[in-house]
């Protein structure tokens, strides 16, 4: 069940999130409620507003933890650095780009935290939304255009919106994972939106991988949608093995500095996770109940 105490805690988040979106009736749709249940709950009437599904949806959707955990804070990490100079650039002129490398260095993180501080960019997680269908639906719900009905008038209302306000960004983060016919449809409505619109691609390694191989044997619309991205795999992380190990320890030790308990010995804790940030999460977060107790 749902708690007051979450409640006000979604709440929140809402508030923080509706500075990113032209309207009230935008980010009701992009949150997937009605326009009367959000009027509401922007004027904090909590109770039975919302069904606990409801609730839950929208914390999911931003990334609301509803346990008494963490609050996880952002680092100036070179990961972090990079991609959120990347996004900038990319947003700021309406470019495309990928962003291929190794995984658990901050990727998925400092794109989720350009997209809660800069209006109208998006973030989509491809590994949940694999087919062409889910994935129009999906970013047409994250820019609050609506997704009922037929798919072809779903996509023109996307693309029309898209080209219509001011230098949209959407963020494909485990791209790797899309079906060949959603892809394609990525290269349909980069043409469609050429010009208006910015697509940053990201991925481990795979990404790169099946870019490539789809390339080599010729498989329809690969090679024009890699040049449409910027015809280059961006990376981060050094090419050099020594260099890359002090890459991973030193962004490990920026991201256990502002988030570990005060008194925590942060050489030994980076030294234990060998620079693996999800690693350093799970440590600190042991550390931080052992000294609530």
């Amino acid at each position: 069940m749902i708690t007051e105490k979450q409640k006000l805690k979604i709440l929140a988040a809402i508030e923080v999130d509706r500075q990113r979106y032209p309207s009230d009736a935008k980010h009701a749709a992009s949150l997937g409620v009605s326009t009367s249940s959000y009027s509401s709950v922007k004027n904090r009437q909590l109770e039975r507003t919302l069904s606990e599904a409801e609730w839950v949806r929208i914390a999911r959707k931003l990334s609301v933890d509803l346990r008494e955990g963490m609050e996880w804070k952002a680092a100036n990490t070179a990961t972090f650095r990079y991609i959120t100079a990347q996004l900038e650039a990319c947003q700021g002129s309406s470019l495309s780009s990928i962003l291929c490398d190794m995984p658990n260095i901050g990727k998925t993180f400092a794109a989720r935290h350009y997209v809660k501080t800069h209006a109208n960019a998006v973030y989509i997680d491809c590994s949940q939304v694999k087919t062409k269908t889910q994935l129009v639906k999906k970013i047409a719900t994250e820019f609050g255009v609506g997704s009922n009905g037929w798919y072809v008038d779903i996509y023109n209302d996307l693309t029309y919106y898209l080209r219509s306000i001011d230098r949209p960004l959407i963020i494909l983060d485990e791209a790797g994972d899309l079906k060949n016919e959603a892809m394609l449809e990525l290269k349909a409505l980069w043409n469609a939106t050429e010009r208006c619109c910015a697509w940053y691609m990201m991925g481990a390694d795979g990404l790169k991988e099946r870019l490539r191989r789809s390339i080599e044997s010729k498989m329809v619309g690969y090679t024009e949608m890699l040049s449409r991205y910027g015809d280059r795999y961006n990376h981060v992380t050094p090419d050099d093995a020594r260099e890359r190990e002090r890459f991973l320890m030193d962004q490990a030790a920026l991201v256990a500095k502002v988030n570990a308990p005060e008194g925590c010995d942060v050489p030994a804790l980076v030294r234990k996770t060998q620079g693996g940030l999800r690693r350093v999460y799970t440590e600190i977060e042991k550390l931080r109940l052992a000294t609530s107790y």
